[in-house]
């Protein structure tokens, strides 16, 4: 293509400092260097992890930066030894990558790449960044960037995708769908006839009430605080809505009361650690299972009763719905 090896100007929304609103900049997109490729972003969602980090609540956040993880796209130049990727491929910018090669890529029991914890996501593996802004270095947010036209990503951060996909949708791939999708089929395993509670009914919580309703459950609690939500909680397949603004008891209690003894599966799809705990305490005892999906803010901490685990039920986590 005639832009590639050459800088690339464009538009992207920046946030210079914790806390301020985005400014919409011309930066300048450097070339992809050895493993990495550019990719002309087409759709981006807006994923409240994003809110996260412009508000300080993610640890090793750089400013000024460029957020968006949940993106598609177009490749529009390759750096060297990229040989599974070429221009024009349909893409999706991975915030979990897929190096291949370490011990959690090698079993089949996790997507957590070892990357996301020995490398740093706000520069890219050589340490250095691929954006600039009025002469200042731009940082880059988990390798995506999606909020800027033209991003650079390591190939172990790429997922190519079907040239027949629409990227308005196919964008949601990149974090709400398959962290929600994922929580329910991959990391609970929700079985037929089962009965199920998700917290939270943002994307992510419709995604999770979509996994569960695929995998057979039989009875979908969906609960919220706005209650404006509902309408589309049944679209996708919720049973019932519930507020916990409409009792004057704990929403684990009413959730009890309203299944007998407890679900089988609940979800945490918000990042309260007060949520956290009612969504484990509304499972079965025994054999009830909660996971949580949503992300704490740093240095959160749970305080709960160990009996809760000792008579047998579980809590799992969950990132990116354990997809690969």
């Amino acid at each position: 293509m005639a832009t590639a090896g050459k800088v690339i100007k464009c538009r992207a929304a920046v946030a210079w400092s914790v806390g301020q609103p985005l400014t919409i900049e011309e930066v300048e997109v450097q070339p992809p260097k050895s493993h990495e490729v550019r990719i002309k972003i087409v759709s981006s969602g807006i994923c409240r992890t994003d809110d996260h980090a412009l508000h300080g609540d993610m640890k090793n956040i750089n400013f000024p930066v460029i957020l968006g993880h949940e993106g598609a796209g177009i490749v529009e130049s390759v750096g060297e030894q990229v040989t599974e990727l070429k221009p024009g491929d349909k893409v999706i910018p991975l915030c979990i990558p897929q190096c291949g090669k370490c011990s959690s890529c090698l079993s089949p029991h996790t997507n957590c790449c070892l990357k996301t914890q020995s490398e740093a996501q706000n520069v890219m593996p050589d340490k250095t960044t691929r954006f600039s802004c009025k002469g200042k270095a731009v940082y880059h947010f988990l390798w995506t960037s999606t909020f800027s036209e033209y991003t650079v990503v390591p190939t172990d951060a790429v997922a190519k995708i079907d040239d027949r996909a629409p990227l308005d949708k196919a964008c949601l791939f990149g974090c709400g769908f398959p962290t929600g999708y994922g929580a329910a089929v991959n990391t609970a395993k929700v079985e037929p006839g089962s009965t199920c509670a998700i917290f939270g009914l943002g994307a992510i919580g419709l995604s999770t009430i979509i996994g569960c309703k695929s995998s057979g459950a039989s009875r979908i609690i969906a609960i919220d605080i706005n209650s404006n939500k509902f309408e589309k909680a049944m679209f996708f397949g919720a049973t019932e809505c519930i507020n916990p603004k409409d009792y004057c008891k704990p929403i684990e209690d009413v959730i009890i009361e309203m299944t007998g003894h407890g679900v089988n599966y609940s979800f945490e799809c918000i990042g309260s650690t007060d949520v956290m705990k009612s969504a484990l305490e509304c499972t079965h005892i025994g054999y009830g299972t909660s996971v949580i999906i949503g992300g704490a803010p740093p240095n959160a901490h749970i305080t709960f009763d160990p009996y809760l685990l000792f008579t047998g039920r579980t809590w799992k986590g969950s990132i990116f719905g354990g997809t690969r």
